[in-house]
């Protein structure tokens, strides 16, 4: 079977060959991932080599057993999955500060639009690719300018993260996922649904990902139809998610993970997130 890459941070753009390309910034470089039938290939397109992205592999043996047989069926048939975990913490910040309330295709648009305006480009054979702006860039902007770009409503939000990213990211780059939760919580108007999406983001590590999020009740629902899962309102599917993997956080990044993937090469994407 061929590898399936999940590509639902906003950055990947579709290639000319039909594969998947998308650039990020590690603390050393920019690098240009280019994913096609081959593989996953890696360039550096400027600074050292010396740290490289790294690529969380996901195998769908250690989904939990307790969960529905078609679920774990549909997940099955993806195999083992491939995510790169983003290099860079304050892009996996302003990603999951986009996505708050609105649709996923909504918050891709803005993403790239904020890139393309604000960031820097990075040169590719796969045509125009671009880094998000840096947190002192951010701060430098004024405010018609993020009105300029639609990011009106994100503009406080961004302002105070990138402030606190200045001052804090150094710690926060070195702690796992379940410490940097509740870190960036402390950031104003950074809910526990945003610093959950930004740290697994960064982490690689999907046990600590909003588990109700609309996203995965959407493409679970889709994978396992006949399943009773619980309407919308419902506050139940979070702790039946979780439960299903109880105290293995490994089996619960796997489901996760695993049904975001396939929600990433569904044909129709419609959800929609937040805090």
């Amino acid at each position: 079977m061929a590898d399936v890459m999940t590509t639902d941070h906003p950055a990947w753009q579709a290639a000319a060959d039909g594969g998947r390309v998308r650039a990020v910034r590690t603390a050393t470089a920019a690098w240009i991932l280019a994913f096609d039938r081959h593989g996953l290939h890696l360039t550096c397109a400027s600074g050292r080599e010396d740290v490289k992205p790294v690529t969380i592999v996901t195998d769908p043996a250690h989904l939990p057993a307790r969960a529905p047989a078609d679920l774990r069926a549909g997940l099955t048939r993806l195999g083992p999955t491939h995510r790169v975990a983003n290099p860079w913490l304050w892009d996996a910040i302003t990603t999951a500060i986009f996505r708050q309330v609105v649709r996923a295709e909504q918050a891709r648009k803005l993403y790239r639009a904020w890139c393309r305006t604000f960031g820097s480009p990075v040169a590719s054979p796969f045509g125009g690719l671009h880094l998000a702006p840096t947190s002192s860039e951010v701060l430098a902007l004024a405010d018609e300018q993020f009105a300029g770009v639609g990011a009106k409503f994100h503009r406080t939000t961004l302002r105070a993260a990138a402030e606190h990213y200045e001052q804090h990211a150094e710690r926060w780059r070195h702690m796992d996922a379940r410490e940097l939760v509740p870190a960036l919580t402390g950031i104003p108007r950074i809910g526990p649904w945003t610093a959950a999406a930004a740290a697994a983001d960064f982490t690689g590590d999907f046990s600590v990902y909003p588990h109700d999020d609309l996203a995965v009740r959407t493409w679970a629902a889709q994978i396992a139809p006949t399943h009773p899962w619980p309407d919308k309102k419902d506050k139940g599917f979070g702790p039946m998610w979780t439960g299903w993997a109880r105290a293995d956080r490994t089996a619960l990044h796997t489901l996760t993970l695993s049904t975001l993937t396939w929600g990433s090469h569904a044909p129709d994407q419609q959800a929609s997130c937040g805090d």
